[in-house]
């Protein structure tokens, strides 16, 4: 069977949260929640670091980052998904589809390596405390924040385009609530094993390298305060929010992403899919508390 003798697939079908009304609605309510807060959090956060001059630090700096973009990274998907439950038929456009994919996957990128460079940020306060105002110096965090974007977005580059060049010849219904990764190339019809690999390569290369980097940093941290005495060792608790979104954030998307095969257990991808959407809002919480 040729490929060129089919016809392309012009849209998509998100499967969504199938089930009763009433459990739509809790589930409804749930994300809109989560959304609402999450991005009027991240907002005040932004507009404290900002207006206030006691946080123009390199610490709030990164945070206001990440704050910006975790706005945007649940931004890409939920209000999609909060208008599927009220929309008869859930499609998306093949080219609105590979949008929402490539925005997904850059600001998923960008937050590895942001996250690594908030990491390095708090070892250096910590191993090196005297030298820590003249080492990160404003030209050297504007520098690791813009480069965290550039990376994050060239990669998605590479991966959107190996994706975007696949056949899709039908079916067209995609079991999830937007374009992800695994579930859009299972519904090619052509040889994607290119695609796949450079997937998996660009996944090992943009979650690894940011990942050791964190790993080290914090390694290096925790042998610093072991010596330390005890009335010292608070200076640990300025790394604990940062330790648990990290914990959070490559947990699940090491398990979703990180694999050279597509996933077919679909709706464990959404249940972990979930606690991706809803980590910037742990995120949020855990910094603040």
């Amino acid at each position: 069977m040729e490929v060129e003798n089919q016809t392309q697939v012009t849209k998509f079908i998100l499967v969504g949260f199938p089930g009763n009304w009433g459990m739509r609605v809790v589930v409804f309510l749930m994300f809109l929640m989560a959304y609402t807060l999450t991005v009027a959090k991240n907002v005040v956060i932004i507009l404290l670091v900002q207006q206030n001059q006691p946080l123009h630090k390199p610490m709030y700096f990164f945070l206001a980052n990440l704050s910006f973009l975790e706005t945007w990274y649940i931004s890409v998907t939920v209000p999609k998904l909060l208008f599927s439950f009220w929309s008869v038929s859930n499609s998306i456009s093949f080219t609105h589809c590979m949008i929402q994919l490539y925005f997904f996957i850059a600001l998923m990128c960008t937050e590895c390596v942001l996250l690594a460079a908030m990491a390095y940020d708090r070892y250096v306060a910590i191993r090196r405390p005297f030298h820590y105002p003249t080492i990160m110096s404003h030209g050297l965090c504007f520098h690791l924040a813009l480069g965290s974007w550039a990376v994050g977005f060239g990669i998605s580059l590479a991966k959107i385009y190996f994706i975007s060049r696949l056949s899709f010849c039908g079916p067209n219904v995609i079991n999830h609530f937007f374009c992800d990764i695994s579930p859009v190339l299972n519904l090619s019809c052509t040889d994607m094993s290119v695609a796949e690999l450079v997937d998996f390569v660009l996944a090992l290369v943009i979650f690894l390298l940011p990942l050791s980097i964190t790993v080290l940093s914090y390694g290096c941290i925790l042998a610093t305060v072991l010596h330390m005495p005890t009335g010292k060792q608070k200076a640990f608790s300025t790394c604990a929010s940062h330790l648990v979104v990290v914990t959070i954030f490559y947990s699940a998307t090491i398990f979703m992403y990180a694999r050279p095969r597509a996933i077919h257990a679909f709706n464990m991808n959404k249940v972990i899919s979930n606690s991706m959407l809803l980590s910037p809002l742990l995120s949020t919480l855990s910094f603040i508390a």
